[in-house]
């Protein structure tokens, strides 16, 4: 079985992700834009019982997802959607660059005019469900 291990920056948060990936993607949005600080979040899907947090994370919420980040460095780590997923920010994984490409974008409509359509990613306009 394939363990990846990632955390925060300052080491205080460890995860531990056993298992699969469910799907990788990128997300336009707005609110994941504000969160990441970039014009994109990069994510990898977890089943919620194959993802571990060693140590205290802190969490805010919006609508659909509930967002854990460190409380001591600020690092943001994953969401938990309520439908037994995690999504799993790549940027914390250990391994730089990893073997995970994104199969998938989210709000194209919001992507930069400079950034290029991810070859061979499907193209959703919106939300992946919508």
């Amino acid at each position: 079985m394939t363990v990846r291990t990632g955390g925060c920056n300052c080491g205080a948060v460890r995860l531990e992700i056993r298992g699969e990936p469910i799907r990788v993607g990128l997300c336009h949005c707005t609110v994941c834009r504000k969160e990441t600080g970039g014009p994109y979040l990069a994510f990898v899907v977890f089943p919620e019982a194959a993802v571990t947090a060693h140590g205290e994370t802190r969490s805010w919420a919006d609508d659909f997802v509930r967002r854990h980040f460190c409380p001591t460095c600020g690092s943001r780590l994953f969401s938990v959607e309520g439908n037994g997923e995690v999504e799993v920010r790549l940027g914390c994984l250990d391994a730089a660059p990893t073997d995970l490409a994104p199969t998938y974008e989210n709000w194209v409509v919001h992507r930069e005019s400079w950034l290029p359509e991810l070859p061979g990613a499907g193209q959703n306009e919106r939300d992946r469900n919508a």
